[in-house]
């Protein structure tokens, strides 16, 4: 390469649905970084099901878009598709494969093997949610411990999840946040399709799992004196008796909308409410903690260290203690110049420490650093 010119990276990234992103976190992360990518000059490939988007297009942006097959299960949709990812990917002249989900590090050994570059986004701690059994459990525990044998470099996305890795496996990573953009919405056709009014509701946007907490909110809200309702929009994969069991609420302000996945709904429902309540306490940079930022929104976040390195004091943090949460819902109903304060402060923080600009150029330092082979001179590197 001449002195003073870039190096151009090839890339493939494999382990989510796809994109255009119509999912969660990953599929989002993956466009973001995909098309900034491109821009930057560099060839992308993103590994797609079918049926992801319409006509699977083989383009997107810019970025190749390849769609290889998978086995519809909970269990086995992720490594059967990624399996085939792999094998395609293998007839290929990558430089780099980008791989999401450390429940993929055990795709990762034979391409690791004949010779490929990995680098492997492990998230959170999946393996502690509820939703899981024994063994689900300890293949999570084995898929960490081999990520950081099979992968060139291990990518967190939050510090305590670097320090975890750092400290139980003695495992260096590199840092790369999760992003997310500044928007408003003007707009309040959405919200009065759901019978709502502007600023007139609390918000809860998540998968309606045990440990993200909803049951607290609810039980929480349920003592604040407020006409203001809390909305929650969100469901799960399977038939949740935690579900079930949270819709038995006999508070008539609570308002379940189920899974939101219409364009622009998410948006306006975070832009119009009064405060977003995040109580999620597995994984690492939660998307949708972000996202409620960027929206604008006054936060309360459940406080663990997770949540606490992105909230920064850009919000209100609660115990699980629910009478924690309810005194301090009903501080910010009998004072709103405070939210209209911690709303400032959101926006401000999603500028200054997780534009997605700051964080593709993170990524594209990780991959000129693995083709240069840097982390094999300086392992500790961050």
């Amino acid at each position: 390469m001449p002195p003073g010119q870039e190096l151009t990276v090839d890339i493939a990234l494999i382990g989510t649905r796809g994109i255009p992103a119509n999912y969660g976190g990953f599929e989002t992360c993956a466009e973001e970084i995909a098309i900034g990518l491109v821009r930057r000059g560099h060839n992308v490939t993103v590994y797609c099901r079918p049926g992801n988007a319409p006509g699977d297009p083989e383009e997107h942006e810019g970025v190749r878009l390849v769609h290889c097959g998978y086995i519809e299960s909970k269990f086995l949709g992720t490594l059967s598709h990624t399996y085939r990812c792999m094998r395609h990917a293998r007839r290929q002249e990558y430089d780099v494969l980008m791989v999401f989900n450390v429940a993929n590090a055990i795709l990762t050994v034979i391409p690791r093997l004949t010779g490929s570059l990995i680098a492997l986004n492990v998230d959170g701690l999946e393996w502690k949610r509820a939703k899981w059994g024994p063994i689900a459990k300890l293949y999570g525990r084995f898929s960490e411990w081999l990520s950081t044998k099979t992968a060139h470099r291990v990518v967190t996305d939050n510090g305590a999840i670097q320090d975890y890795y750092e400290r139980r496996y003695k495992t260096p990573s590199t840092f790369i946040a999760y992003g997310a953009h500044v928007e408003r919405s003007n707009s309040t056709e959405v919200i009065e399709q759901y019978g709502l009014n502007s600023g007139d509701y609390f918000f809860v946007a998540s998968r309606l799992e045990p440990e993200n907490n909803a049951d607290l909110t609810i039980d929480a809200f349920r003592q604040v004196e407020t006409d203001k309702k809390l909305v929650i929009a969100g469901s799960a994969n399977w038939k949740s008796p935690f579900i079930e069991r949270i819709r038995e609420t006999t508070d008539e302000r609570v308002i379940f909308l189920g899974a939101v996945y219409k364009p622009g709904h998410i948006k306006e429902l975070h832009a119009h409410c009064f405060a977003y309540v995040h109580g999620n306490e597995v994984g690492g940079t939660n998307p949708a903690l972000l996202k409620a930022l960027g929206y604008g929104n006054c936060v309360l976040a459940l406080d663990n260290p997770f949540n606490s390195e992105v909230v920064a004091d850009a919000g209100v943090m609660y115990s699980k203690e629910p009478t924690d949460l309810t005194g301090k819902m009903q501080a910010l109903v009998d004072h709103p110049e405070r939210a209209e304060e911690y709303r400032r402060k959101g926006v401000e923080r999603i500028r200054t420490a997780y534009r997605w600009d700051t964080i593709t150029e993170g990524y594209e330092k990780l991959f000129r650093n693995l083709v240069d082979g840097y982390y094999r001179e300086h392992p500790e590197s961050e």
